[in-house]
């Protein structure tokens, strides 16, 4: 069981973040969209952040912070990271643009604002830190 907890933590922690986002959704919009559940790229908070920083978070945890392996995870979550926030959520905005000029329907919500990569990060190390101690 100590191994799986390097896949039971993390996939536990995107579902938490997927229905914070569902619910935070929700509460703006008062429209209930579970396809936003499965399909929930943007918002708030990143999912991809909390994923990533979970796994990192659970190889410091485990190994250590001068671990090769988690010098390794740290790379791939800056990685991530700043994909969800420039690269993503700058073509959200283009998608936004061509959207209006041609009254297309591409997917804008695509990347995450500042804040909402920041609330992810933060939850991934909060509940993978308590999920570890737990599982």
């Amino acid at each position: 069981m100590d191994n799986l907890k390097y896949i039971i933590i993390p996939i536990i922690v995107i579902i938490i973040s997927q229905l914070t986002k569902v619910t935070i959704f929700f509460i703006k919009t008062k429209k209930l969209d579970i396809v936003k559940f499965f399909d929930g790229t943007g918002g708030m908070p990143s999912s991809h952040s909390s994923f990533v920083t979970s796994i990192t978070t659970l190889i410091y945890l485990n190994y250590g912070l001068f671990s090769p392996l988690f010098g390794m995870c740290l790379v791939f979550s800056l990685v991530t990271i700043y994909d969800a926030m420039g690269i993503r959520y700058e073509s959200g905005k283009q998608a936004e643009v061509l959207n209006r000029l041609t009254k297309g329907n591409l997917k804008e919500s695509l990347g995450h604002k500042p804040v909402e990569v920041l609330v992810g990060v933060i939850m991934g190390i909060i509940l993978t830190t308590i999920l570890n101690y737990i599982i």
